[in-house]
């Protein structure tokens, strides 16, 4: 599959720069809307200075008052409605960036063919998140950046009017404190993608629990496992409070800078009124323009923080989406029919297994160590490239790596045993797309059909986020219940029973075998149930395959058969 993403490399900068060439007109709209805002606020101290210069000149009529009046209310209405608007112009644009480019991040991970990318599905969420949020904001930024230096300079250019003392000072103290804090943002844009690494692994290993939590308590790793969490977490937590104390320095000292600014602005000013340099007017413009100046320094001297912000979490994304695919398919599809073949493939710990499965055959695959099971049933669903491995897979009669993955994915699908649950309905985890034609066969095969009828709203019935509110047995055939919907050509299961118990695993074997008759199966499992409905059983022991026959005739030869599978 084909996206803007995979045409060519997406660096941090390069994903900045088209955020903001995509939302031009916004920014433009934004920038010159906060402009007014930031102009009319610094208008409102020299207008004031105007008013009381002609009010000591002598000029008090009511013509002159209602004059002052109505400019100030200009000034006012200026400066609400181009900050209402311009907010709600640039905000618009954010939220529209971040979605996107969370979209992007999301479609990198919902590709058939997975990235050869080192992170874990809760770092990617954190990506697809908050540095998709963070990365938009420099639409926000520049805007605001741009408008605060028109304040700045109509402060300067109006104090420089009345001394050119006061407007160059306005203009050093504003360069030497961006020249600062430039220095100190480099610090707080390393901190920040380094905490943005530790939150996301903290999460990813929190996810990873949740999922394992009840095995964990089985064999008692729990204590171990929160341990471990316990470890990543501490190290995101001192990470944040590292970050923390970075910007509260940067913070404080561009606080204290502009203070200095303002105070030195507003002594220079008493001073030259005191020695007769400017009128009481320019003075009282002076005082007005030093404290609302604060504010557009304030701004402008926090934006390199942001844009090191946003720098740092659009190189994350880059992570994402400048990852290859681990594998380059082929063009072809599967011909019609489902027969599967194993030629003399080796990976991991599988060597040399060979097989085959005819079109419409119920195979059952005794595997005696779980590794050797997890590694077939990669290779099967095109988690591992075809070159990663020896020997080769053919559906249909054609090679797997002349296939294209969705294609493969049409005609065969490999049911893992930790099928991931979504938040929904129990219809929507059985038929995601809505097109499935077999929804009440497969329920019925899985023995959902209690769970349904424990619910009023029955397959409408809610289902919380990796099926929390669902036993694991329940869990467990929902997961069926999609793969039979699915009604592929070949279905491979990989321990699709492992979570109920010996009763209603005898009666979903018996429906697996009925509803898939005359469609190819493969089920990779311990289970005798299983074992027993299906035509024909092999043996994969130490990563080759030993033995094929029945599994009742298994039994009555093999003793090691026999005691791997006898329960």
């Amino acid at each position: 599959m084909t996206t803007p993403d995979t045409q060519r490399p997406r660096p941090g900068s390069d994903i900045l720069r088209t955020a903001l060439r995509r939302n031009i007109g916004a920014m433009v709209w934004g920038t010159v809307l906060m402009g007014l805002y930031q102009a009319g606020e610094t208008a409102f101290p020299i207008a004031l200075g105007l008013i009381v210069e002609h009010t000591m000149q002598g000029d008090r009529s009511l013509g002159a008052l209602g004059l002052s009046i109505g400019a100030l209310a200009v000034i006012i209405t200026t400066v609400s409605l181009s900050w209402r608007f311009g907010m709600r112009v640039l905000q618009k644009a954010n939220t529209t960036e971040a979605h996107r480019w969370r979209v992007r991040v999301a479609a990198c991970g919902l590709q058939p063919v997975a990235r050869d990318v080192d992170l874990k599905s809760g770092e990617i969420l954190t990506i697809a998140t908050e540095d998709a949020d963070q990365t938009a904001d420099i639409i926000e930024v520049v805007p605001l950046l741009i408008s605060s230096l028109v304040a700045v300079v109509v402060a300067a250019v109006a104090l420089g009017l009345a001394d050119i003392r006061l407007g160059l000072l306005v203009i050093v103290g504003t360069v030497a404190i961006l020249s600062v804090l430039s220095v100190m943002s480099k610090r707080i844009g390393a901190s920040t993608q380094e905490q943005q690494a530790r939150v996301a692994r903290a999460g990813a290993k929190v996810a990873d629990l949740i999922i394992g939590l009840r095995p964990l308590h089985g064999f008692g790793g729990n204590h171990a496992a929160f341990r471990s969490y316990r470890k990543v977490s501490t190290e995101a937590k001192h990470q944040a409070i590292t970050v923390a104390k970075v910007n509260g320095v940067y913070a404080g000292t561009a606080l204290a800078l502009n203070a200095v600014l303002a105070a030195a602005v507003t002594l220079t000013a008493g001073w030259l009124a005191f020695g007769g340099e400017i009128t009481i007017g320019e003075l009282v413009m002076a005082v007005g323009l030093a404290q609302f100046i604060m504010e557009p320094l304030k701004l402008f001297s926090e934006m390199p923080k942001y844009v090191m912000i946003a720098r740092a979490s659009a190189e994350r994304m880059a992570l994402v989406l400048t990852a290859p695919p681990v594998t380059t398919p082929g063009p072809e599809r599967p011909s019609e029919g489902g027969s599967l073949e194993i030629d003399c493939v080796r990976y991991g710990t599988l060597r040399d297994v060979k097989f085959q499965v005819p079109a419409g055959e119920f195979v059952a695959i005794a595997v005696y160590q779980p590794r050797s099971a997890a590694d077939l049933a990669s290779v099967l669903s095109v988690n591992v490239p075809p070159e990663a491995y020896e020997g080769s897979v053919r559906v249909g009669g054609q090679e797997l790596a002349d296939l294209s993955v969705e294609a493969v994915r049409e005609h065969m699908l490999v049911n893992p045993y930790d099928g991931e649950i979504f938040a929904g309905t129990l219809r929507t985890n059985i038929d995601p797309s809505g097109t499935s034609r077999s929804v009440p066969e497969a329920v019925e095969a899985s023995l959902l059909t209690d769970v349904v009828a424990l619910h009023r709203e029955g397959l409408d019935h809610g289902v919380r986020d990796r099926g929390a509110n669902l036993s694991g047995g329940q869990r467990q055939r929902l997961s069926l219940a999609r793969a039979l919907a699915a009604d592929t050509d070949v279905l491979v299961l990989h321990d699709p029973t492992t979570a109920v118990d010996a009763v209603t695993e005898q009666l979903i074997a018996r429906n697996i075998a009925k509803l898939r008759r005359g469609r190819t199966t493969v089920v990779l499992t311990s289970s005798p149930a299983l074992l027993d409905a299906a035509d024909r059983v092999l043996v994969l022991d130490e990563g080759a395959i030993t033995a094929e026959d029945t599994h009742r005739n298994l039994l009555a030869k093999d003793e090691t058969y026999c005691s791997a599978v006898a329960r």
